[in-house]
């Protein structure tokens, strides 16, 4: 008789199969994460293409001295794994609202502008500007680059409770209007 090898009571052929379909998911899973993440698929719809993108093409994230590009997705998903996927699920309403063409044209997309812009601010205010301090780290900012009413309010954040968002609101995309409502008031108006 002959002794069958086992791994967790699976045969040896079937646990090596389980493995590979495995590992082939977790690769194909892995692989849609990183194109969502592209900026050809964030701008693959009209609405993003012909309203944030043509807006962030005129800023300091698209073009500057330093050659450095940001993508969509370095402002608007978290790098870690667990956070990434909860905003991907986020992301699954925004799909929904893309079917239904809340935002399809420009008049639509002006309209919800505040909504959309105050539920991203408010989004980086939860998380103290998680994104912006992947590229950006305050105890590494350099005085002298800076105007001295920036240096001193930079030297205040950890004391203050402040975050990036709190004043670098409309950075790479058009401040809608209203957006000169407190933050309190905008937060408050659009909590989730």
């Amino acid at each position: 008789m002959r002794n069958k090898f086992t791994v967790f009571g699976a045969s040896l052929g079937a646990a090596l199969a389980i493995f590979i379909a495995g590992a082939l998911f977790w690769g194909g899973f892995n692989k849609a994460l990183e194109y969502t993440n592209t900026m050809e698929f964030c701008i693959s719809c009209h609405s993003m293409k012909d309203n944030p993108y043509a807006e962030y093409q005129h800023t300091a994230h698209y073009s500057n001295r330093t050659g450095v590009r940001v993508a969509c997705s370095n402002c608007h998903v978290p790098q870690e794994l667990g956070p990434k996927l909860y905003r991907k699920l986020q992301a699954s309403r925004e799909v929904w609202h893309w079917m239904l063409g809340t935002i399809d044209t420009p008049e639509k997309f002006d309209a919800k502008r505040l909504q959309l812009a105050a539920n991203e601010w408010n989004r980086m205010k939860k998380t103290n500007s998680r994104e912006c301090r992947t590229c950006h780290d305050d105890l590494a900012m350099d005085q002298d680059a800076q105007t001295r009413l920036a240096w001193r309010r930079h030297s205040q954040l950890r004391e203050t409770g402040e975050t990036c968002i709190d004043c670098h609101q409309g950075l790479a995309h058009r401040l809608p209007d209203g957006w000169e409502d407190t933050y309190d008031e905008i937060y408050d108006r659009y909590a989730d």
